[in-house]
């Protein structure tokens, strides 16, 4: 299969399993300028910072602030400063850094970022520069023989290293030209198929009056198929009305998403369907990978809520949206493995999945297993992303996930799809925030 990478893209993750078992402008309202207490974060998600991060809630809601105000700045730089600008990142000690190189308003650039608060990198490269480099490659590899190309899984600009990266299988003898000498090249994992839950039983008389929150677990149904997966973000439609907004992937008959024929939505308990939810009322894969779920007018006010959460405990409440950027802590909730948290690693990347092309995602260093999908990211109390796909899908813990990745020299990587840009496509559609 022949594709074509996008330009504008950051640090580049693996091929990737499944986690089944600039367009319109956006409506919805930027974060909260009131600073957000952190007795508003659950313990489970607390504790998982300090297990994950080793940070406390205050860092964690410190840090997801500092990285909006950063992307703020980064999209003013790209026009202002275009000759220089190199990029934005949190540090491993979350400091905010604005990467510049030298050349015609670099002073001025400086300047800008310092009395922002943020502290300079000096780059060899300008992000411009290394666009030039990543069309070059992608140029490159369209005049390749399928035997070539096919080979790579991604392409993309690291812009805390200032350089660019290619994904490639793990074969013997793929070599890049000379024009393109000093691009890195990584290994990416081979993708595994996705676990369906066929054997799923109703439970009669399941009606529970209880709130869905982001991170509960539901079945879709359809087409002779059943999936496990995880709510997204509750949200309104530009009627009002609740939708909730999940992983495309999670649909098993996305061709009648919308139509009498949908897939069904269920609440799953443990191993058995309870009361049906709803419905998918759109799927979308081109590109991006998320669905909207239209509840059933009986289940309407389990969705009207802003809660994200591990399942069964105290939420989690959203109070805006957010761009990813790279270092800045991001926490996902799921099923299957509930809290875990990271750091984003790439912003505006393009991945392969199977044989589409995931574009203008982000990924994280975070754990999710099969079941996880669709569930949500959050970076402190905003909505950043939809749970995609993972590289460590298959296995059954995290603990073994990590150990086993790290001996083949790789970490567990979790790709989403930015709740941003789902906003953007959808005129009217917000996520919850009261």
């Amino acid at each position: 299969m022949r594709r074509t990478f996008a330009r504008r893209t950051a640090v580049i993750g693996s091929a990737a399993l499944l986690l089944l078992g600039p367009a319109a402008a956006i409506a919805q309202a930027e974060p909260e300028a009131e600073p957000v207490q952190t007795s508003a974060l659950p313990a489970e998600l607390v504790e998982a910072l300090q297990r994950d991060l080793q940070i406390d809630a205050e860092r964690f809601l410190a840090d997801a602030q500092r990285s909006q105000e950063l992307a703020a700045f980064a999209e003013k730089a790209r026009e202002q400063f275009d000759a220089v600008f190199a990029g934005v990142w949190l540090d491993d000690r979350g400091t905010a850094t604005v990467g510049l190189t030298e050349g015609e308003g670099f002073d001025e650039a400086r300047s800008a970022a310092e009395d922002a608060g943020f502290t300079v990198a000096e780059a060899q490269r300008s992000e411009d520069a290394l666009e030039e480099e990543l069309g070059a490659l992608g140029d490159w590899l369209e005049t390749q023989p399928p035997a070539v190309a096919d080979v790579v899984r991604g392409i993309a600009i690291d812009v805390v290293n200032n350089d660019v990266v290619v994904r490639a299988d793990n074969v013997s003898g793929f070599e890049l030209p000379d024009f393109l000498d000093g691009v890195r090249v990584l290994f990416a994992p081979a993708e595994l198929t996705p676990e369906g839950a066929t054997d799923l039983q109703h439970i009669a008389g399941i009606a529970a009056p209880d709130a869905l929150f982001g991170g509960d677990a539901y079945a879709a149904m359809g087409a002779g198929e059943g999936l496990r997966c995880s709510l997204g973000f509750n949200a309104e439609d530009g009627n009002g009305r609740p939708v909730n907004i999940t992983a495309g992937h999670c649909d098993p008959n996305r061709s009648q998403a919308g139509t009498r024929w949908a897939a069904q939505v269920h609440q799953l308990v443990g191993d058995a369907l309870g009361q049906h939810l709803g419905s998918f009322e759109k799927t979308v894969l081109d590109r991006s990978d998320y669905a909207l779920i239209r509840p059933t007018p009986e289940a309407e006010g389990r969705f009207e809520n802003n809660g994200v959460r591990v399942p069964l405990a105290a939420p989690l409440p959203i109070t805006g949206v957010a761009d990813p950027v790279v270092g800045a802590p991001v926490c996902k909730s799921g099923l299957r493995t509930g809290y875990s948290c990271g750091v984003v690693t790439a912003a505006g990347q393009n991945v392969e999945i199977g044989h589409r092309v995931l574009e203008n995602g982000f990924s994280t260093n975070l754990c999710a297993l099969q079941g996880d999908s669709g569930g949500t990211l959050v970076t402190g109390t905003l909505a950043l992303g939809i749970s995609s796909a993972s590289n460590v899908g298959q296995y059954g813990m995290c603990e073994i996930a990590g150990f086993v990745s790290g001996l083949l020299g790789e970490s567990p990587e979790l790709f989403a799809t930015p709740i941003k840009t789902v906003l953007a496509e959808n005129p009217g559609l917000k996520v919850r925030t009261w």
